[in-house]
């Protein structure tokens, strides 16, 4: 049985009215910025306060304030013209076709494997559609998400509001070079066995950072801003850090680094999630994009 919907009595056109009478400060001064006569916008703020038998205003000296009712109804009215203003994008987004370019921010722990493959995938299927690749460390992605400039985000922090999709769980390990100080010791190592050597950390790109990844409490410290020249540095014997496992498969297949003995210490783990910027109307391109990486990520687990 289909589900009859409520038939509204005030236009979208009155609710604006409304909504910038508050915002201009006045009567005169909304019809200024709707283009519209002074009565065509008190018709319609008195159309809206007699088809719901409320009063938005209150006179207070020369000045129409909202009343408790007219805050309440302002902040509904915003919501409900910010929604429709999102439907119309959407619309047209969807008879445009698929998005000429789309943002996907992607955490660096994310493997490389996966998202090339993810990446191939989608072109096949638009291969008109442009993708920007935004790789950040830490934090970043959510960030590219909540400033536009990412519809996608592969993060370890889901920003309130949001919700995310577990990707994956990446195992990062300490490691050095063999030759490092720290492995000729010859036994288990702790805490402060690591305090006199360098740390070889990457910057992370968000305004906050994850202390359970990047810091240690160390004499020295090289800090770079990306992971390769971190890991070159690593296998020449200049410190430690920890590393995606799946970044240095081959480093540590060939020898050149070496887990640090800390007595299952040496391992740590981040959960990874795709978080999409407006799930809701998102365009036939972000839609599929995102499944692509869930799906990928499913196959794999």
């Amino acid at each position: 049985m289909m589900k009859v919907l409520p038939t509204p009595h005030i236009a979208l056109d009155q609710w604006r009215a409304l909504i910038a009478v508050v915002d201009s400060g006045g009567y005169a001064q909304a019809a200024d910025a709707l283009h519209k006569s002074q009565s065509s916008v008190t018709y319609a703020v008195q159309k809206i306060e007699s088809v719901l038998g409320v009063s938005a205003f209150e006179i207070q000296g020369r000045k129409a304030v909202l009343t408790s009712t007219g805050h309440m109804l302002y902040r509904r009215a915003l919501a409900l013209v910010g929604e429709a203003g999102d439907l119309e994008l959407a619309a047209r987004k969807l008879s445009a076709g698929w998005e000429a370019e789309i943002g996907l921010a992607v955490e660096v722990l994310y493997p490389p494997d996966r998202l090339i493959a993810a990446l191939a995938r989608f072109g096949a299927e638009a291969p008109r559609t442009r993708v920007e690749v935004i790789e950040s460390v830490l934090g970043g992605t959510g960030e590219a998400l909540l400033g536009g400039q990412a519809e996608i985000a592969i993060t370890p922090h889901i920003p309130p509001g949001f919700l995310g999709v577990p990707l994956i769980n990446v195992r990062l390990v300490a490691v050095a070079a063999p030759s490092h100080p720290l492995h000729q010791l010859g036994r288990e190592l702790g805490e402060k066995d690591l305090r006199p050597w360098r740390h070889l950390p990457v910057r992370a790109t968000g305004s906050t950072r994850d202390r359970r990844t990047t810091t240690v409490e160390v004499e020295q410290r090289w800090t770079f801003s990306s992971m390769s020249m971190s890991i070159a540095a690593a296998c020449a014997g200049h410190g430690f850090a920890w590393y995606p496992e799946a970044r240095i498969q081959a480093e540590l297949a060939a020898g050149l680094l070496k887990p640090l003995p800390l007595g299952g210490a040496e391992a740590r783990f981040i959960d990874l999630y795709l978080v999409q910027a407006d799930p809701d109307f998102a365009g036939p391109g972000v839609r599929r994009l995102a499944e692509i990486l869930v799906a990928d990520s499913a196959l794999r687990s």
